[in-house]
């Protein structure tokens, strides 16, 4: 090949790549570029579209919007059996009030991983989401609400996380037959200026009774009669005088042949800011209940998400608040493409109740 045709052989080559992005139908397959046997590249997009009618509680209008949840586009490569690495780009809530088409994207996730021997012990590095329940491990395309549970990131502003994740090193792995599985290490948590900056420390353990679930960065929360779950875990999140405990447990049970399937998952949340956190993490037990029924034939599944806010400190306890959201999902595609709606009833101690409805329709290609 001479030097002149250079240009024309890289613009051919991005536009195979282009052709593996818009259509994978073609490839049979994933959207893979395979240099040898030990090293690949791996493409994926993740696009959720909301119409969105939230309710002010003071003014009790509602703030109308169309906006994109999210827009992600993810790459994930190995350069050799122990060695690999995901990167995932977001631009959230593009377009929705105060409208913003050009804030661009963020880096999402970006670690490497290391895996010596085998999946009973591997090393991450880089950008992750802390490990501290079941939720917060949830895939965003694998929801099985219309987001994520209220109080799975609330941890994220005080400890100076981006969008729930945060820089570090976590060993994990999987014992017991692919059983049970763990996840600890060291992140960076808050730098206060001019202090002696400890580490944030989080760990978390779960155990799979039924089905094993080795692998996976994040986890579906429903499996659409796929597979038959049931998940248990705890973690410990810590850092100066901030804790904070979970407790979680993810049911997914198909049903008759048709493979219909039951799915719940419930979450119990302890925060405690302490003198690190005060006022932005106040003292709190928070719950949240999930549940939904899949109907393989009609590709439907109804849900409903009921969560409670309880704060400790009698000063806040007028900030408790329950609140209960209902909604279908249609899955004509299962996670590839589906479109859900939901309505959600926000009920505070003190104040006016709101209301808020959401419909989205998602891609997803990975």
């Amino acid at each position: 090949m001479c030097v002149k045709d250079a240009p024309f052989v890289r613009f051919r080559l991005l536009g195979v790549i282009g052709l593996f992005l818009l259509f994978p139908a073609i490839s049979h397959g994933q959207a893979t570029i395979k240099v040898n046997d030990n090293i690949s590249l791996r493409f994926g997009t993740l696009i959720q579209a909301w119409a969105d009618s939230a309710q002010d509680p003071a003014t009790k209008s509602y703030a109308n919007n169309l906006f994109l949840r999210r827009m992600r586009f993810l790459v994930s490569g190995t350069l050799s059996p122990t060695v690999s690495f995901f990167f995932q780009t977001d631009n959230p809530n593009l377009g929705k009030a105060p409208k913003a088409l050009g804030s661009g994207f963020i880096t999402q996730d970006a670690y490497i991983e290391w895996k010596p021997q085998s999946q009973a012990f591997m090393i991450d590095a880089g950008l992750m989401l802390p490990p501290l329940c079941r939720d917060c491990l949830g895939s965003a395309a694998g929801l099985l609400s219309m987001d994520y549970n209220s109080w799975s990131f609330i941890a994220g502003p005080p400890t100076q996380s981006s969008v729930g994740r945060d820089t570090g090193v976590l060993a994990h792995g999987y014992l017991a037959g692919g059983h049970f599985e763990y996840r600890a290490g060291a992140l960076q948590g808050v730098r206060l200026t001019g202090s002696k900056n400890a580490f944030r420390y989080i760990g978390r353990g779960q155990y799979n009774v039924w089905d094993t679930e080795v692998g996976p960065y994040v986890y579906p929360e429903s499996y659409l009669g796929n597979k038959k779950i049931l998940a248990i875990g705890a973690a410990i999140d810590h850092q100066q005088n901030y804790k904070a405990y979970t407790a979680d447990a993810q049911l997914s049970l198909p049903i008759g042949v048709k493979k219909n399937a039951f799915n719940s998952i419930l979450t119990l949340y302890h925060y405690d800011g302490g003198t690190t956190f005060p006022t932005a993490l106040p003292k709190q037990t928070d719950v949240v209940l999930q549940a939904g029924y899949y109907d393989a034939s009609l590709k439907i599944q109804p849900f409903a998400r009921l969560e409670r806010q309880d704060f400790s400190a009698s000063a806040n306890k007028s900030r408790n608040n329950n609140r209960l959201q209902l909604g279908v999902g249609w899955y004509p595609n299962g996670n590839n493409f589906n479109i859900k709606a939901a309505a959600t009833r926000i009920s505070p101690k003190a104040g006016n109740k709101t209301n808020q409805a959401t419909i989205q329709m998602q891609f997803f290609y990975y």
